[in-house]
């Protein structure tokens, strides 16, 4: 949002482009038209642009705070660290002119307690982290957003202000619940709207309906009303929806997609909750991701998939008239756990030599080709970044979005 505009995507991407083929790594999105033409503008189409980064679910397991107190620990500083963690989608996330994260649990206090699931209260000390790497704005309506009622919601939002981050889809009062969100990202008056399909069994209270948002075609209509009735030029709405653990969308959200394409005027579906990754589809003239996996998660029992996740990388071109082009790229992540401790008579074994040490979120086509901070890969490492990041590209691919232009941001080809 209007932040000056940001040197390479890493160190050394003019030696990658000039070398692709030969690396086997060229980068896509980078330097297009709607991303390269200066501030506010388009060579296309000689009409305004930008760029939006949006990621998956936000979700602080017991793993990653102790993680979190480690680095802390052995970088000096004071409680908890999530620098280290995160750092490695920096150079995407802060390139961004909008960068958009989901909050999934509720935060509490600095000092915890803490509690994983059903019931999360997560650590604040991650909303400096995410600041720090680029976020400018959370969306809040999650299935967990009233673990803790009132007071939870209260929690969370404060901790987004203090770490200077925006946010939307939850509100502590009818008058903060009743205003649009809207940011001015390069010039054009962008807003956020957020929702979610339920809560865990937990009803919004009647007397206090602005709590959090729930999903229907309607709400969401009037939300996108009354945003562009504050003046937003753009609308991007964050939906919470989708059958956990599952890769496809079900039918219930190819069927509001239709319907939020069809008869509101949202510009871009960013969906999050199955904390696995789903498709990205055109549906109409309107890109919808319906599923962008886990940003930052530690599963009690990690599936594979759910350490799997992705960037999307939009790149917003002014048509005219009040319409724009919407161009996709995707930036394929992993979030890569130790082994288990084991647990001896002197305390908890660590990772031998070789096995992975640490929690820490990789971007999985910069650790590919080299330009990441992980360093020589292993046999095994590489095998399973590989994995990863194709079944990703997959994935994303698999209901016909290639066709309507959907690609990498960072394309691995070895």
């Amino acid at each position: 949002m209007n932040r000056p505009s940001p040197g390479p995507l890493r160190t050394g991407v003019l030696a990658l482009l000039l070398t692709g083929a030969l690396s086997g790594c060229s980068l896509l999105g980078v330097g297009s038209d709607a991303a390269a033409d200066g501030p506010g503008g388009d060579k296309a189409t000689g009409g305004r642009s930008f760029t939006v980064a949006a990621a998956g679910d936000v979700l602080v397991h017991p793993e990653l705070t102790a993680q979190a107190q480690l680095d802390a620990k052995n970088s000096g500083k004071k409680d908890m660290d999530f620098d280290a963690i995160m750092a490695a989608v920096k150079p995407v996330i802060s390139r961004a002119d909008l960068a958009i994260c989901h909050m999934e649990p509720v935060l509490g206090m600095p000092e915890g307690p803490f509690r994983s699931f059903p019931d999360f209260i997560a650590p604040p000390q991650v909303t400096t982290t995410l600041k720090d790497i680029g976020y400018d704005t959370c969306s809040t309506a999650s299935n967990h957003a009233l673990d803790h009622g009132e007071g939870g919601v209260r929690n969370t939002l404060d901790a987004l202000d203090r770490a200077g981050l925006k946010h939307t889809g939850s509100a502590r009062s009818a008058q903060e619940g009743s205003k649009p969100l809207v940011m001015d990202v390069k010039g054009v008056k962008v807003a956020q709207i957020s929702f979610a399909g339920g809560f865990n069994g937990r009803q919004v209270p009647a007397d206090k309906p602005w709590l959090v948002n729930k999903t229907s075609l309607d709400s969401i209509s009037a939300a996108e009303r009354a945003a562009r009735a504050a003046g937003a030029e753009v609308v991007i709405l964050s939906i919470h929806w989708g059958k956990e653990h599952q890769p496809a969308p079900n039918s219930l959200q190819i069927s509001l997609a239709k319907k939020i394409a069809g008869k509101t005027g949202v510009n871009l579906v960013i969906g999050h909750h199955a904390h696995v990754v789903q498709p990205m589809e055109k549906v109409g003239d309107t890109w919808v991701a319906y599923g962008l996996g886990n940003q930052l998660a530690r599963h009690e029992v990690p599936s594979g998939l759910s350490e799997e996740g992705v960037i999307g990388w939009f790149e917003f071109a002014e048509k005219g008239n009040g319409t724009w082009d919407v161009r996709p790229r995707y930036v394929p992540t992993f979030v890569e756990l130790p082994p288990d401790a084991e647990q001896t008579a002197n305390g908890p074994k660590l990772p031998e030599a070789g096995q992975v040490q640490h929690h820490r979120l990789i971007d999985l086509a910069a650790a590919l080709d080299g330009s990441g901070n992980q360093g020589n890969l292993s046999e095994q490492r590489r095998a399973r970044y590989r994995l990863a990041y194709d079944r990703t590209q997959g994935t994303l691919l698999n209901r016909g979005a290639g066709a309507d232009g959907l690609l990498p941001l960072e394309h691995v080809t070895d």
